[in-house]
């Protein structure tokens, strides 16, 4: 098993806990990735790559929905 690639260093979110969050709570926003996995926004600087995070797994939703 890989270890944890982080994200969000100021918070301490892996890739698989934003990924989690995401699947479950399905937030829509950045702001509502933060506040499924607890936590509130430091510097920002890994909204970008959350943005990403949700974008996948939006696009993936949509593949399989149009199966």
């Amino acid at each position: 098993m890989a270890p944890p690639m982080y994200v969000c260093i100021c918070n301490a979110l892996t890739e698989r806990r934003i990924r989690a969050a995401i699947a479950e709570a399905s937030p829509r926003t950045v702001a509502g990735v933060y506040a499924a996995c607890g936590v509130r926004p430091q510097c920002g600087k890994c909204a970008p790559a959350i943005a990403d995070l949700l974008d996948e797994h939006a696009s993936s939703a949509l593949a399989i929905a149009a199966e």
